[in-house]
C-alpha cells in the first residue's frame, strides 16, 4: 500500500504510519514525496545554519579591510535613499536639473559671449568624431578585427532606438555650431552620447592592443570633450554617464559575438 500501514486503533479509528522516513545530514527531517508525505524542516534548526548567524566581529572587520569597495557602494545606496526621498520634485514646467550645467556655467558664459571660440572648439569636436570614426573602421579594413566595428553598430542602432522612444527637450541656452557633429546644425538625439561611447569603444580596443599612449589621448580628449558638451548645452550630463557604460557594454557584446562565431568557424 505504498509503504503506508493501517493499524486499528481503541476507538475504531484508523492510524497511518508514514515509512521510507529520512533523515539526511543536516538533520532535517524529510518525507518521501512518493509515499504521500509532505515535506517537514525543523524552522529553528534551519534558521540556525543561516550564514548571517555565523557572521562575527572579525567578519565584519575583513570585510570592511578587502571589500571596501561594495561598502562604499552600501554607503552610498543608503545616501541617496535619503537624498530621493526628501527631495523636492522638479515642477512640469521647469528645466530639468543638471549637476553637470551648474557646475559649467562659467564655461557656458565663456562661450556665449565668444562665438568664434564655440566655434573652435565645435570644429575640433568634429575632428576628433572623425578620428574615432577613422580608428574603428580601420580596425575592420586594414587590420580585419570587426569587433570595435561590430561594436559601434551595435552601440548607434540602440541609441537611435532609445533616442526616439524618449525624446528630451533640447536644453535651454543651447550653443550650436554649423561645424559641430552633426555637422550643419542637424537634429540629433540626446540620449545617449553617441560621441562619448563611440570614443570609450576605440579606447578599450586600443588598450587590448597595448596602444597605451594613444588609449589616454582618447581618454583625455574624451573628458575635454564632454565638458565641452555640457557647456555648450549640447548634452545632459546623463547621456554623457550613460555614453560611457555604452561604450563598456556593447564592446563586451561585441567580443561574445566574435567570439561565438570564431567557435562556431572551430566546430565546422
Amino acid at each position: 500500500m505504498n509503504g503506508v500501514v493501517a493499524s486499528p486503533s481503541g476507538d475504531g479509528t484508523v492510524k497511518r504510519r508514514l515509512s521510507q522516513q529520512t533523515k539526511p545530514a543536516n538533520g532535517v527531517n524529510v518525507v518521501d514525496p512518493s509515499c504521500g508525505g509532505v515535506m517537514a524542516k525543523n524552522s529553528l534548526h534551519y534558521y540556525s545554519e543561516a550564514s548571517f548567524m555565523k557572521w562575527t566581529y572579525s567578519d565584519a572587520v575583513h570585510v570592511a579591510n578587502h571589500h571596501w569597495i561594495p561598502c562604499l557602494f552600501a554607503l552610498g545606496l543608503l545616501f541617496f535613499m535619503a537624498v530621493e526621498y526628501t527631495l523636492r520634485m522638479v515642477p512640469p514646467s521647469s528645466p530639468p536639473f543638471d549637476l553637470g550645467f551648474i557646475a559649467t556655467r562659467s564655461l557656458h558664459r565663456v562661450l556665449e559671449s565668444s562665438p568664434e571660440l564655440n566655434t573652435l572648439l565645435a570644429a575640433l569636436n568634429t575632428v576628433f568624431v572623425l578620428m574615432q570614426t577613422s580608428y574603428i573602421l580601420w580596425t575592420w579594413l586594414i587590420e580585419g578585427r570587426p569587433r570595435a566595428t561590430i561594436s559601434a553598430l551595435f552601440m548607434f542602432t540602440c541609441r537611435g532606438i532609445l533616442g526616439y522612444s524618449t525624446q528630451l527637450p533640447l536644453p535651454q541656452g543651447f550653443l550650436g555650431s554649423g561645424v559641430d557633429f552633426p555637422v550643419g546644425n542637424v537634429s540629433f538625439f540626446l540620449f545617449f552620447s553617441g560621441h562619448v561611447a563611440g570614443s570609450v569603444i576605440a579606447s578599450l580596443d586600443m588598450r587590448r592592443m597595448q596602444r597605451w599612449e594613444l588609449a589616454w589621448s582618447f581618454d583625455v580628449l574624451n573628458v575635454l570633450q564632454s565638458v565641452r558638451l555640457l557647456g555648450t548645452r549640447g548634452h545632459y550630463t546623463i547621456d554623457l554617464a550613460v555614453g560611457v557604460g555604452a561604450g563598456i557594454l556593447f564592446d563586451s557584446l561585441a567580443g561574445k559575438y566574435v567570439d561565438s562565431k570564431r567557435k562556431h568557424d572551430l566546430i565546422e
